[in-house]
């Protein structure tokens, strides 16, 4: 700064003032007082200083004000050429305000003038400066108006068509033009102001001459440090100092107008044309010392970034208690802004730039970015699931939708611009593990309402299972049905990933309800046993678990493990249930099953009719259970009956007598006839058991000993693990225990199956081959009858 004041001016008072870290200082190294540093600067560079003020169209308050020359006759000026000699008036839509140009034009009017450059007023060291800021408002305001293609010295039409081209003539049309990427920079000051004066000119957005000025003090320091001794380290730090404090002041105001550029375009549209300027300056003079460092295009980025960051953080966002659609109101209303200022900056901003600034791009970028960070901090706040639906369907589908990014006002220059935000971390994926996490929270609720309602409704109030196409059924599975559905379709309509994983999260719950709906059921209802209506609970919760696996079924594709675990968990507790049914009805028979085959039952029929009114019972349930369960219910239970029943034959606890036999015969076929018609009308798979009773009862019934091993074939057909022991206990029952044709009946037994196995039968039917003979009369029946002959009557 001392360096600055050895310079001889024509003005020897006027002092240098340099601005320090920690304020404005003398050269002298004092701090004066405000009145002080007026006192320093002059009255005239302060009376200037104020007119430039006032009358420049830059300044905050000079908006629309008239420039006007010495006097006060409100007339505007002449116009006046650019402050730097070398820079003539251009199209203000080439070059806003003609304060730089390209290099190929007017190069005689720029030679004509080179070399005048900034001179000082031997009379006002500050007047120079002041004309020129005048006569540069006047320019800039000039500059600043939109080209219109309006002509009104036509003659007047001769024709229709002629009065039709005039009248679009005369239509006012805005013509854009983008700005030259090359430009010529205006002629530096031989000798630049002051440090006070320069940041005076940077505080008053007099971009263009505060630059220049700029310029002119680092071509200074470069010439001092290229011929710098070590007799002046100070003087040379000190100004270094001071070029780095004034290109700091100079961007943080470049960062500001940058920043407002989008909120304020009609003030800041000819001041961003000195800005793009100034920045291509100093990155091609990046290399120079003096310079401020870090890249002035970044920053510039930064700047844009920072206004894109004002704009997203000013969008109205309700707190959730006033609004609970606080999240998808304030999405709403930021696309509408992103939208509406993407729209601002292609049709005004960019055209302020030259373009390698490619400053729609830059902004939709600072969008992607800007909008990704701002979505992060929402997220903590976001619990709802509604809210986190909103949010995911705005971040994958809406932003880049014809509502955002893919609006028709923005193209086509989106065309070759990423659409996609540009989000943090891995935020999506926690979103979506969030969305999944809160699915199955409130299914989880979901189902143990269900079961609530179910109780209230329903076991509490006994009420009757309703029936639908002749099944009884619940609206349990449909209300389980529906809740995931309605979770399903809605992330289908975010994206399909998002519909796997929370198919997957519902499945997952899902397995969990089963047992517990069984565990609710069976605390509720064990006291409602065994009247009928517990039966009919267990068999609509059969079709209703049935139902529910036909309907997960639907999304084995998207996850089969899932729904392969869940089927197993319904499989289980649909056995289960028809194993309880099974178990009641096995208990509930029993004891009319074990009166069978007795003298009671060959003269009574009551336990027969009992066990007979107990199975149409059953079988009027089964019909209104769905299949394919009523079917292998019912094929379950008829083979336990016939087992049962024909059981009884093996325990020889009674032996006809006396030619009851006949009778007894007669009695099984018809009660057998009774059995097989009613399994029949049950729809049950063993139709091999049909003719077991039918076998047994012709055997019995045969007047002659001789004619039974006549009727032999068709039970060992049948039933091919007939064996030895079951025909004992059968002759045992017809009353012939001994005797020849006791022995020749064996005897043809043998003879059939060693046949039969040499044919070959039907071994996965097995109905004997497990059933046990308690009473075992072998031991005489295997003797030969020479051997027997002396223990018959007549010996």
């Amino acid at each position: 700064m001392s360096q600055m004041m050895d310079k001889t001016t024509e003005n020897s008072d006027e002092d240098r003032v340099s601005i320090k870290s920690n304020g404005r200082t003398a050269s002298n190294g004092k701090t004066p007082s405000i009145g002080g540093m007026k006192d320093t600067l002059g009255k005239s560079f302060r009376n200037s200083m104020r007119r430039v003020k006032e009358m420049s169209p830059l300044s905050s308050g000079g908006k629309g004000s008239k420039v006007t020359t010495g006097n006060d006759s409100g007339l505007q000026p002449p116009p006046s050429p650019s402050l730097s000699a070398g820079s003539p008036v251009m199209s203000p839509l080439r070059n806003i305000g003609g304060l730089f140009h390209k290099k190929e034009e007017d190069e005689n009017d720029v030679s004509s003038q080179k070399g005048k450059g900034l001179t000082r007023s031997k009379t006002d060291p500050n007047m120079g400066l002041t004309d020129a800021l005048i006569k540069r408002g006047g320019n800039i305001r000039r500059s600043l108006t939109f080209r219109k293609k309006k002509d009104n010295t036509c003659k007047q039409p001769a024709s229709v068509e002629e009065m039709k081209e005039d009248k679009e003539e005369e239509e006012e049309v805005v013509v854009w033009e983008e700005m030259e990427e090359s430009y010529t920079l205006p002629e530096i000051p031989h000798t630049p102001l002051s440090v006070m004066q320069i940041n005076k000119l940077i505080e008053m957005e007099v971009l263009e001459e505060s630059h220049l000025n700029l310029l002119a003090l680092r071509k200074e320091f470069q010439q001092e440090q290229e011929r710098c001794s070590e007799d002046s380290p100070m003087e040379l730090a000190k100004k270094e100092k001071d070029l780095n404090l004034l290109y700091g002041e100079m961007r943080n105001k470049f960062n500001t107008i940058v920043r407002d550029s989008n909120s304020l375009p009609s003030r800041n549209k000819g001041l961003l044309v000195h800005v793009a300027r100034i920045i291509q300056e100093e990155e091609r003079r990046a290399e120079e010392p003096g310079g401020l460092q870090g890249s002035w295009m970044e920053a510039w980025r930064e700047a844009v970034g920072e206004g894109v960051q004002v704009k997203v953080e000013g969008v109205h966002l309700d707190r959730r208690e006033q609004n609970t659609s606080w999240l998808a109101v304030h999405l709403g209303l930021l696309g509408k802004a992103i939208v509406e200022d993407l729209e601002n900056v292609k049709k005004e901003l960019r055209w302020s730039y030259p373009p390698s600034f490619k400053v729609f791009s830059t902004y939709v970028r600072s969008y992607h970015k800007v909008t990704g960070q701002h979505l992060k901090k929402l997220e903590p706040q976001v619990t709802e699931l509604k809210d986190l639906h909103a949010l995911l369907d705005w971040i994958i589908n809406r932003y880049k939708s014809e509502r955002i990014m893919g609006n028709l006002s923005l193209q086509p220059d989106m065309k070759d611009e990423s659409a996609e935000l540009q989000l943090e971390d891995d935020l999506l994926k926690k979103l979506k593990d969030k969305y999944c996490c809160k699915v199955k929270e409130e299914l989880r609720c979901s189902l143990e309402r269900i079961i609530e309602l179910e109780n209230e409704e329903v076991w509490s109030e006994r009420k009757t299972p309703e029936k639908e196409d002749e099944f009884l059924n619940s609206d349990l599975h449909m209300d389980v049905w529906t809740k995931v559905k309605g979770y399903v379709v809605n992330s289908r309509l975010i994206d399909a990933q998002l519909e796997q994983k929370v198919i997957s999260s519902c499945l997952q719950e899902l397995n969990e309800f089963p047992k517990r709906f069984e565990a609710e059921f069976r605390r509720h209802c064990s006291e409602l046993r065994p009247q009928p209506l517990w039966t009919e609970y267990h068999i609509t919760y059969i079709n209703s678990f049935t139902a529910l696996q036909q309907h997960m079924e639907e999304y084995r594709d998207a996850c089969p493990d899932e729904v392969d675990r869940f089927d197993k968990e319904a499989k289980w507790l649909i056995i289960r249930l028809i194993q309880v049914l099974e178990d009641h009805f096995k208990e509930d028979v029993k004891p009319y099953l074990r009166r069978m085959m007795t003298r009671k039952w060959l003269t009574i029929d009551e336990d027969f009719e009992q066990l007979y009114s107990r199975t149409e019972l059953l079988s009027h349930h089964c019909a209104l259970m769905s299949s394919p369960h009523a079917q292998e219910f019912a094929s379950r239970l008829h083979y336990h009956v016939v087992r049962e029943y024909v059981g009884q034959l093996m325990k020889s606890n009674y032996s006809c007598k006396n030619r009851k036999h006949e009778k007894a015969g007669n009695k099984i076929c018809g009660q057998w006839g009774r059995l097989r018609d009613l399994f029949e009308d049950m729809n049950s798979t063993h139709e091999w058991l049909h003719d077991v009773g039918d076998n047994l009862g012709d055997i019995i019934r045969q007047k002659s000993k001789t004619d039974i091993k006549n009727h032999l074939q068709p039970l060992v057909e049948h039933y091919p693990d007939f064996s030895r022991k079951h025909l004992v206990a059968v002759l045992y029952f017809r009353g012939l225990m001994r005797g020849r044709e006791h022995q020749l009946i064996l005897q043809r037994l043998t003879e059939l199956k060693k046949n039969l196995g040499s044919v070959g039968g039907d071994n996965s039917r097995v109905l004997f081959g497990d059933m046990q003979v308690t009473v075992n009369t072998d031991c005489l029946s295997n003797l030969p009858f020479s051997c027997l002959s002396f223990l018959l009557p007549d010996n």
